[in-house]
């Protein structure tokens, strides 16, 4: 009979844990007799942990303690691989039971793992090769990320044990601070804050061109470059920028721009909070011309391409250390600010329900001076005047011209923001009988400035739309700066 590899692994710190290797199979069985017997008894763990989560790995599940893991409540756990820990042993231990409900099922189960399965070893002839198989055979399971291969590529430079160990544990800090997704996308936007372009190729590949070559040195890589970029990414992930004066109006805006639908802004707002932090007052002064500029391309409508050309003009202005009012990127043309006021002046229902929420709370905040917070998964847009006008209805002696309508259904004035809960109701009601329903509830108030407007209006004709319009107009030109015609 051929030869063949066994690898038995129990988990370690049970009453079994060993390797037999180069025996028959029925060799295989008599070992494995022998160590149910608990003649053979190995304790040394074979599977570690990082050094954070080594010891409660070891005591919940090297140690058996599966139920009580399972108890444990996911908010009160240390970082993100302990509460995957727990869920993992969470699924096992539901799927074993499901599986195999009596110890007959379980003790074929263990049979055939022990006596069918084999560990297959492959070498590959270098480091890349290896995440190419690794990536191709590895369709099931936590991908490896390009950050684990750079992990390696930057920290296998360092000489010293002592450096590795302590560079490995900052690399690390980062990591579950940001979470394993929230780290790979601090290594895209440092791609491109040194790249300047829309990615080409794969990320590991990128930051080896753009990146690397620029940062040889390991500790200056991490000390200088990863870890002020990863203190920028997790304040603007958290809107939590700290200083002793204007943090709340940085967070502020941090706050509206993460309502934009993309995350092209992140890294030139990264890079200055990396190079300006300590500079509340410009820092402040940067995050609102930001906002603008995010604002603008985002009811404008720039494609992804666009935006990046942008930006990346921006990195560019950072980086040569001009004050925010003089970055060229922020200085509107005349054809910005008419792009602009035509986009405010359009039919804003049409956006996409993104642009348009962002546009109406953006608007409503101007009205309430920033006081009101908001909810967006409870948000919808509502029209005052109906898409479609009954019959003999109030509206219809108002608005009796049909292509008076068309013209302002949808446009900044004719709508406002409610609760999802109080749009289904309205319908095509007269506006009497809307603006009752837009206030009902305990306390008969409604909670966007905007839709309050509204109500104090005794009715609603094209007269006092179009005045409306103007005055919202008025309201956005002054907040954002743009120039009137």
């Amino acid at each position: 009979m051929a030869k063949a590899k066994h690898d038995l692994h129990l988990v370690p710190g049970s009453d079994l844990a060993l390797e037999v290797v180069g025996s028959d199979l029925s060799e295989g069985r008599r070992l494995i007799d022998a160590a149910g017997n608990n003649s053979m008894r190995f304790t040394k763990p074979r599977l570690a942990l990082r050094e954070r989560d080594k010891g409660f790995f070891a005591k919940y599940v090297q140690n058996l303690k599966l139920e009580a893991l399972i108890d444990l409540d996911p908010a009160s756990l240390d970082n993100e691989s302990q509460v995957n820990i727990r869920a993992n042993a969470k699924h096992f231990v539901q799927a074993v039971a499901e599986a195999l409900p009596t110890p007959e099922k379980l003790q074929e189960f263990v049979t055939f793992l022990l006596t069918r399965c084999y560990l297959v070893a492959v070498s590959t002839a270098s480091q890349d090769s290896a995440f190419r198989v690794f990536s191709v055979m590895n369709s099931r399971g936590l991908d490896l990320q390009p950050t684990d291969i750079i992990k390696a590529d930057t920290i296998g430079k360092l000489k010293s044990e002592n450096d590795r160990q302590l560079y490995n544990d900052r690399w690390e800090e980062m990591e579950v601070e940001l979470t394993r997704d929230g780290f790979r996308d601090l290594f895209t936007y440092i791609r491109m804050v040194y790249a300047k372009e829309k990615a080409k190729r794969i990320l590991l590949e990128e930051f080896r061109t753009h990146v690397l070559p620029k940062n040889p040195d390991p500790k200056i890589f991490i000390d200088d470059v990863l870890e002020p970029f990863a203190d920028a990414l997790d304040a603007i992930r958290n809107a939590s920028y700290s200083a002793t004066s204007h943090a709340e109006t940085v967070n502020y805006y941090i706050r509206w721009l993460h309502r934009i639908d993309n995350s092209d802004w992140i890294p030139p707002a990264m890079l200055y909070l990396k190079e300006q932090r300590n500079k509340p007052e410009r820092v402040a002064r940067f995050f609102e011309l930001l906002e603008r500029l995010a604002a603008y391309m985002h009811i404008c409508r720039w494609n992804v391409n666009d935006r990046i050309d942008a930006y990346a003009k921006l990195i560019n202005d950072i980086q040569s250390g001009a004050e925010p009012d003089d970055m060229t990127q922020f200085e509107f043309r005349d054809d910005d600010h008419e792009a602009f006021r035509d986009a405010l002046d359009g039919d804003i229902y049409e956006l996409t329900p993104r642009r348009r929420n962002y546009l109406i709370l953006r608007l409503d905040s101007f009205i309430s001076d920033g006081a009101a917070s908001y909810d967006p998964s409870i948000l919808t847009i509502e029209h005052v005047l109906p898409q479609t006008v009954p019959a003999n209805s109030e509206w219809m002696t108002w608005w009796s011209d049909a292509s008076e309508r068309k013209a302002w259904v949808h446009r900044l004035a004719n709508l406002v923001p409610l609760n999802k809960k109080k749009n289904s109701s309205a319908q095509n009601y007269d506006f009497g009988p809307k603006c009752d329903i837009y206030f009902s509830g305990t306390k008969n108030v409604s909670s966007y400035a905007l839709t309050s407007q509204v109500m104090a209006e005794d009715e609603w004709t094209p007269e006092i739309v179009e005045a409306r319009q103007h005055r919202l107009l008025r309201i956005l030109y002054e907040k954002w700066g743009i120039e009137v015609a």
